[in-house]
């Protein structure tokens, strides 16, 4: 029935090259052979059974029958029309079926031991010839058991890894998604978790966050971002030692991929420059981290408890007059900046970029208002646009 060399490479192979048991495939054989002999040979309400002997080849098929008594099934009763009565005693308990079903006294006469609910097997007659469309169904359960098993494989491989950087080759591009090749398996970067304007070319090594590994009827789907806030911070994680040490604790991050990014740090001991460390010498550390993401600014701001001192540094490299927080009807943190006329439009940044990064990593939503010279307020701009406002 099987080549037995043929097999012998493949489990070979899946076990070496998948990490799937030798096991698992027998097994999947095994639940494929007895499918395709049950739709061949079987009767309704059989349990087939199917034991496969990888070193010679052979299969041995058993009919297995549960042990039940009159507490748990009910004999159908007939009128003269060949119609089955159904009684109210009987409604909740099983309608017995000779094929899978073995009363308890009867049970008993072939093994003394038999309990109720235990099985009894039977033995088949061995087939060798399933026909065209069983051998078909036997593969395709086959093959189904392996994608279950690979899956589970991968759940629990690249599971294990969400959460961190990995690392891996781009496949191809398919309706804006980036598939990545990581060894034993594929990801993909969706096109809202891309970099606006980054273009790989097939083969090309790339780094990007795992996010999350989404298990459905299809498969298991291993999601990677290079665009989400932890992928700045696992880079930094990676250059700066002091953040795995915990000398150092990323509080916030705020990121318009490819375009600028502001993080919040911390250091517990005051003995530690926060923004030096992250920054490293001669801005190397820093640098780094910009060079993977092609370039993208990156502002490195020191976490303060203090609201005000926080969004002042937030709003860097604006110049803050003074910072005034208030507490909104609807109950949303919100602070008013003031700012010279001149600095007005480095807080604010090119198309609200500062400010919005800067609300995003404060969770304060700030209004930026302009002060002239003499200490007039001249105008305001909102998160939502720009109004002037003259006195």
């Amino acid at each position: 029935m099987f080549d037995i060399k043929t097999l012998t490479l493949a489990l070979d192979e899946l076990e070496q090259e998948r990490g799937i048991s030798r096991e698992i495939v027998i097994k999947s054989i095994e639940e494929a052979l007895a499918a395709a002999y049950k739709k061949e040979y079987g009767e309704k309400g059989q349990i087939i059974r199917a034991h496969f002997n990888p070193e010679t080849g052979d299969v041995e098929f058993k009919q297995i029958k549960i042990v039940v008594d009159d507490t748990l099934v009910y004999t159908p009763e007939f009128d003269e029309n060949g119609k089955e009565i159904k009684k109210a005693e009987n409604t909740n308990k099983t309608r017995f079926n000779e094929e899978h079903h073995i009363m308890l006294d009867t049970a008993k006469l072939i093994k003394k031991t038999a309990e109720l609910d235990s099985e009894l097997e039977f033995p088949l007659e061995p087939k060798e010839d399933f026909g065209r469309i069983a051998a078909q169904t036997a593969k395709q359960v086959i093959m189904q058991k392996i994608r279950e098993a690979e899956r589970a494989v991968m759940l629990k491989e690249f599971g294990n890894s969400i959460g961190t950087i990995v690392t891996g080759t781009a496949q191809r591009f398919e309706r804006g998604n980036l598939f990545v090749d990581l060894g034993k398996a594929t990801a993909v970067i969706p096109y809202e978790e891309q970099i606006p304007g980054e273009r790989y070319r097939q083969g090309e090594r790339i780094r990007a966050y795992l996010y999350d590994v989404d298990e459905s009827s299809r498969g298991a789907f291993i999601k990677l971002s290079r665009a989400h806030p932890q992928f700045l911070v696992q880079l930094f994680a990676q250059e700066v030692p002091e953040i795995e040490s915990g000398d150092v604790i990323v509080k916030s991050v705020a990121r318009e991929a490819g375009a600028r990014s502001k993080i919040a740090i911390y250091a517990p001991n005051d003995n530690i420059d926060p923004v030096g460390a992250m920054v490293g010498g001669r801005g190397v550390r820093v640098s780094t981290v910009m060079s993977e993401l092609g370039g993208e600014k990156i502002d490195v701001i020191e976490w303060s408890e203090n609201p005000e001192h926080f969004i002042e540094d937030a709003l860097s490299p604006a110049e803050v007059l003074s910072v005034t927080i208030n507490e909104t009807q609807d109950g949303e943190p919100h602070a008013d900046v003031d700012v010279l006329e001149e600095q007005q439009s480095l807080a604010i940044g090119r198309g609200g970029q500062n400010v919005r990064l800067a609300a995003k990593l404060t969770g304060y939503k700030i209004d930026i208002h302009s002060v002239n010279a003499q200490g007039a307020r001249t105008g305001i701009y909102e998160e939502e646009g720009f109004d002037e406002v003259r006195e």
